[in-house]
Parts: structure tokens; sequence; C-alpha cells
């Protein structure tokens, strides 16, 4: 049993009409063409609308002016530096101790005062001193007296002697009493020189000139020569040294740069935006750390005006050798594409090119090109994502904060080499 399909259409209803007449039939093509050709001229106008207007838009946005800033291209001398961590120490520091036993009767300075070497810190009581050294003078004045007599005594047995009324031996020992005597005065004098000494160290002073740091003992406590801990600690702040490390690749080139003459430190401050002072290198450690690979190195800073403080993290930076004339620009005029580095570079038409070049170092703020670039050029320093080559351009220079910020003396990079 066949099963119809109830959507299909009756053949029937497909046929041509046989009653329809020739009229009708060229009516219903007339519209038809009518149709599709309207349908054919509304795309058509709306596609030729849409080609216009793309076209005008390109024609804008070639034309238009789009704003930049942009600085020279400056032919100057620039540092060749090495940069590594570093930590400030005192070049001196001293923990300064009694060497005397006694009570501390003052106590002569302030916490975080700045003292001369000599100056006196703290005062033990000094009478047991004092007598001691009166004692030992006594002894002195006695024993001087006892030797001119054995003296006097010893030239009369002598004479006695020469003249036989006395025996020999009688005179020798005469004699040797009044050795004995003379170096019972030699050691009376030592003592006194003791005593002397024992005074003077009753008197505590600065071993230094430095700055004194916290009290470690108050007075009226009684101090013992033997005691571990100090009065008082003082450090040398100026000059003081600055200890840094940097990789062990770079000991030949430091090396080579020594052989010239002395080379200047720079210790900036951690975020590495102010110079803290300016030395001078003095010493390579004689060995290399096999765990981490690097050099340390010792500077010495002039520090009067004390803004480098022991144990203080700053950022040391060598300055090896200066590059003469080296083309500068900014470092955020350098621009990477596919083909490498390159610059956007203001032609005299206003318009830009960009010009490859090749970085030699970047220092900070500063990079150091090639000689694609010409002193005097203009570059683009910000407003390169709206740039294609051969757009117009209103360009500004960079404002003066910003320019400074790229000069040679701003804080480089960690690592710059030559």
């Amino acid at each position: 049993m066949i099963q119809e399909n109830p959507l299909s259409v009756p053949a029937a209803s497909v046929r041509p009409d046989k009653h329809s007449s020739p009229v009708t039939r060229i009516v219903m093509l007339a519209l038809l063409i009518a149709v599709v050709g309207g349908t054919a001229w509304l795309f058509r106008a709306r596609s030729q609308a849409a080609t216009v207007a793309a076209a005008a838009a390109s024609s804008a946005l070639a034309n238009r002016v789009i704003p930049v800033l942009t600085a020279e291209v400056t032919a100057r001398d620039v540092p060749v530096t090495l940069e590594g961590l570093g930590t400030v120490a005192a070049f001196y520091t001293v923990t300064v101790k009694t060497q005397v036993d006694g009570r501390i009767d003052r106590v002569l300075f302030k916490e975080g005062q700045q003292v001369k070497k000599g100056d006196v810190l703290v005062q033990i009581d000094p009478r047991p001193f004092a007598i001691q050294l009166e004692t030992a003078r006594a002894n002195l004045a006695r024993d001087a007296a006892n030797l001119k007599n054995a003296k006097l005594n010893a030239d009369r047995y002598k004479t006695l002697s020469q003249q036989n009324l006395i025996a020999v031996q009688q005179y020798t020992d005469q004699q040797a009493m009044a050795d004995q005597l003379d170096a019972q005065i030699q050691s009376d004098q030592a003592t006194i020189n003791a005593a002397l000494l024992n005074l003077d160290y009753a008197r505590v002073t600065s071993p230094i000139d430095g700055v004194t740091g916290i009290r470690l003992v108050d007075p009226g406590n009684v101090v013992h020569a033997a005691d571990a801990t100090g009065l008082i600690v003082v450090t040398q702040l100026d000059p003081i040294a600055v200890f840094f490390t940097l990789p062990e690749d770079d000991l030949t080139p430091i090396n080579e740069a020594m052989a010239a003459g002395e080379l200047d430190v720079d210790a900036l401050s951690r975020d590495g935006d102010k110079v803290l002072g300016t030395g001078k290198l003095k010493v390579i450690d004689n060995e290399i750390n096999a765990q981490t690979a690097t050099l340390k190195l010792k500077a010495v800073f002039d520090n009067p005006q004390h803004r480098l403080w022991p144990n203080q993290y700053v950022k040391a930076r060598l300055r090896l050798s200066t590059r003469k004339n080296a083309l500068t620009i900014p470092a955020a005029v350098v621009q990477h594409g596919p083909q490498g580095t390159f610059a956007y570079v203001v032609g005299a038409d206003t318009t830009v090119s960009n010009r490859p070049v090749t970085v030699v170092a970047v220092q900070g703020d500063l990079a150091v090109v090639g000689n694609e670039l010409k002193a005097g050029e203009q570059v683009v320093v910000d407003g390169q994502a709206q740039l294609r080559p051969g757009a117009k351009v209103a360009a500004r220079p960079v404002p003066s904060s910003r320019s400074a910020s790229a000069s040679p003396s701003a804080s480089p990079s960690a690592g710059s080499k030559p």
C-alpha cells in the first residue's frame, strides 16, 4: 500500500494554467524583471555609497594630524657603568671598654654626639689611683734617701779597703746594697708610671673621630677591665665605606679600568633616584664567591653630611670609562617590530618615518644608539601607537622634567656595560 505525502503538491497544481491569457503572462514577467532590476540597483547604490564612505574615511585618516611628543637626538659623553647592590659600613668601629676597675663617676657625652679622638667620654673614680701614685712617690723618696746613704758608705768602705783597714768583702757587700737600692728606685719609678697610667685610664677617651651610639653603662656602676660589654660604641662615619657585589664576568673590565687610574663609585638610594655620595673604588676582594659567582668590592666615600649610614642598603654604580660623543635618545623612543628595533623620525614636512636603530646600551631612561640617527634629528617619544610611516604629526617637545630624567646622570639600569 502506497501512502501519500500530505505535504506533496498535486502535479496538476504546478502546471501552467491553460486558460491564462498571454497578456497576463507578459505583465507578470514585466513585474518580475522590475523587482529584480530594482533590487540590483539598490544593492549597487549601497555598495557605491559604502565605497565612497570608506574612501572618505581613509582619506580623513590619512590627512589626520596626530599629536606626539618629540625629543632631539643628542651627541654627548656618556659614562660606561656597572651597577650592583651594596651595604654601607663604618670605616672604623670601636667598642670602648675600661682598662681599669672602678666606679663610673660621670658620663661626659651625649648619645649620638660627634666626638674627636681624645675627647673624654667617661670618668671613672680616680681616687684609688691617685693614692697609688702618692704611695709610689713616697717609696721612691725613701729609697732615694737610702741609696744616697748606701753610696756614701760604699765610697768610705772603698777607701778603707784600699788602706787594708777593712776586709774587701765588707766593701763589696756595701756596694751590692747600693746597687739593690738603685734597682729599687727604678722599680719605684715604674710603679709611679703605672699609677699615672691608671689615672689616665680612669679618663676613658674616644680612640677615633666618630659618632657615639647608645650608652651601654650608666653612672654609678662598677666596671672592670675584664667585662665583656663595653661602655659605648664609637663609629667613624667620615670617611665611610660601601661594600658591593658584581658578577664575576665583570672582573676583567674592572681590572683593565683600574690599571688606567682610580675609578669613581656613586652610592644611590635604594630606588636609584638620588645620588647619596661619590667615592673611589679601593679594593677588589682577593677571591670570588664560588656560591654566588660574584666579586666583592670596597669603595670609600667622604661623608661630611652623614648621608650614608652604617648598614644602609644602597645601589653602587661603578664608572669604568666614558663614551665620547655618543648619540643618545630617550629609551622610550625605541620601538620593537618584526625587523628589529626602530624609531619614528619626524621629517621637515612634519611626517614621520620609521628608521631602524641599533641600541648600544641602555642606562636608566637614556639609550645609546648607533649611527643610523643624526644629532639634531627629532624622534617621537610618546604617541607611537597611532603612527604609521608617512603620517602627519603635531610635534611638541618633551617636558623638561622628563628630559632631565633621561640625562646621563640619571640612575642607570643594573648591569649597564660597554
